[in-house]
């Protein structure tokens, strides 16, 4: 069988990961980044020095600046961008993308201004192609130790989600399928919010209490959310919903649990920004979804508090208090909503 390119753009941490694992499974990789310069190092090294530094690369992962060489004669485009870029990254493609050509975004995040996901934005902008979503609990540093790591790969295509298990399922990264795409989407672009409130709450002293009060409150706050602009709650439950949500809220490997844990030390947003040199999602995901809860009536606590934090100056503990006088007292609310359903639906009339 002749070797097959597999594309994947984007040379962040994430996409070096991929690409290496892809490579693993005896694809030929075209990787491409915007950097020239960080191109030559990697094709010269067989490493990403700016990004995972000592971390060793197949020879089949191939670097290159050029991102129409990238995508031709490729089946499979994996396209990890900043949000922030996706939409422009996505209309370079067209050229040399047909309609057998499988897009799949790993970006968790939402497009300022239009409040699409990735894989909406695909759809626009390329809609004769299959897409899918990968996300998970899936912090780059671990997976290039070869940590054990589960992933889903969304998309309502089977050949989609099966295509991607192909590519990329080995002994030590576990691909997952489901059908929801806009769910799995969501549930990754929301946890970064709830990640940079874990980091500011483990600044602040706060201890496992705390941490495991933040990540189940934030559960329902994600699904409140999903359900009321389509997804199905369920999904929240699974690798790319609470899965997610427990590692970037437990690990300062994340990149927007250390901008919260920063803002939690008393520097501001530009400055934690700048410090951690690279593209926290959440930051801007947040002033996102809070518009977005504003405009439907959505209750999100949590994520409001931390709006008034970042963006309108706020002291931190006068939010948290608010947060702990002011937040509703029913724990498990989906539950009980499905009860009183479930009794309304059975109730019938008697006879008297």
């Amino acid at each position: 069988m002749p070797e097959q390119t597999v594309s994947v753009l984007g040379g962040g941490s994430f996409g070096t990961v991929l690409a290496n694992i892809i490579a693993g499974n005896g694809f030929r990789v075209n990787f491409w980044m915007r950097n020239s310069e960080l191109v030559e190092q990697v094709n010269a090294l067989h490493e990403n020095p700016q990004y995972l530094p000592g971390y060793s690369l197949d020879h089949k992962v191939h670097a290159t600046d050029d991102i129409l060489r990238a995508v031709s004669g490729s089946r499979t485009v994996f396209v990890a961008v900043p949000s922030a870029y996706f939409r422009t990254v996505v209309r370079k493609l067209k050229p040399a993308v047909s309609e057998d050509t499988i897009l799949v975004s790993t970006t968790k995040g939402i497009e300022a201004g239009s409040f699409l996901l990735m894989s909406q934005i695909l759809q626009q902008e390329l809609p004769q192609s299959p897409t899918g979503v990968l996300s998970g609990p899936n912090l780059a540093g671990e997976i290039a130790t070869r940590s054990l790591t589960g992933t889903v790969i969304a998309s309502s295509s089977e050949s989609v989600r099966e295509r991607v298990r192909e590519v990329l399922r080995s002994d030590y990264f576990r691909v997952y399928t489901n059908d929801d795409m806009f769910g799995v989407e969501l549930g990754g672009s929301l946890k970064n919010i709830y990640a940079i409130i874990a980091g500011l709450a483990s600044a602040m002293g706060m201890g496992q209490n705390t941490n495991s009060m933040l990540i189940t409150r934030s559960l329902t706050e994600m699904a409140r959310f999903g359900r009321e602009l389509g997804a199905d709650p369920m999904t929240f439950l699974g690798l790319a919903g609470v899965g997610d949500l427990i590692v970037t809220c437990s690990s300062s490997l994340s990149r927007n649990f250390r901008v919260g844990f920063a803002l939690g030390q008393g520097k501001s947003l530009q400055e934690a920004v700048a410090e951690l040199g690279q593209v926290a999602e959440g930051v801007n995901t947040l002033k996102q979804v809070k518009e977005k809860a504003d405009q439907l009536g959505i209750y999100m606590p949590l994520a409001s508090g931390l709006y008034k934090i970042v963006y309108e100056g706020y002291a931190v503990d006068q939010v948290i208090s608010a947060l702990m006088h002011g937040e509703g007292a029913l724990d498990v609310e989906y539950e009980a909503s499905r009860s009183k359903q479930l009794t309304g639906a059975s109730a019938c009339p008697t006879n008297s």
